[in-house]
């Protein structure tokens, strides 16, 4: 399959991303999309220099970095399908309110466009406070799908949820189908 995989900045979660990304790239042909975040910022996880090597080293295919590539690529490409992993809460709202302003979600909002999949592998800390009504909008839309997510730790983070990234193939592997993996909630 053709794929486009797009990282967001939830830079705790980004190496769990790179293992599942190095794992689809040994079956599936993977263009990667960075937020603007992500492509420049330097974290106690590692430099943007490090995941932009990482992720060309998995790949081999350019980077998408700006919103006008990510139009003229996405929209014209024919992907299977889009995955945003991770998708944090600030993408999550943008998607659900269908705002176009990053590169993420103007790749998302092609995708769509061509009426194809997307998947979300979500990683936010408000995902049981202000961002469950977006979880919730989303969804509801035709042709996005939801990586398996529950709570990543209930007592000190309690509104924290976290997908189980694991289960990205077999999302992507139902989506293409036009189906949910269940159980959804973890």
């Amino acid at each position: 399959m053709k794929l486009a995989y797009a990282f967001c900045g939830s830079f705790c979660t980004h190496a769990k991303a790179l293992d599942e990304l190095e794992l689809l790239a040994e079956k599936h042909d993977i263009t990667p999309v960075f937020s603007e975040i992500t492509a420049a910022t330097d974290t106690r996880f590692g430099t943007a220099e490090e995941l932009h090597e990482k992720v060309n080293k998995i790949c081999n295919n350019e980077i998408i970095k700006t919103i006008k590539r990510a139009e003229e690529v996405i929209t014209k490409g024919k992907f299977d399908a889009v995955i945003v992993a991770p998708c944090t809460g600030n993408t999550l709202a943008k998607i659900a309110s269908g705002i176009t302003d990053s590169t993420v979600t103007m790749s998302v909002k092609a995708q769509l466009r061509n009426r194809r999949p997307v998947i979300i592998a979500l990683a936010t800390n408000d995902g049981l406070s202000a961002n469950l009504f977006n979880i919730a909008m989303t969804l509801e839309k035709k042709n996005i799908y939801f990586v398996p997510f529950g709570q990543d730790n209930a007592i000190d983070k309690p509104t924290s949820l976290i997908c189980n990234f694991d289960k990205i193939e077999d999302t992507l592997e139902l989506a293409i189908q036009g189906k949910q993996l269940q159980p959804l909630l973890l």
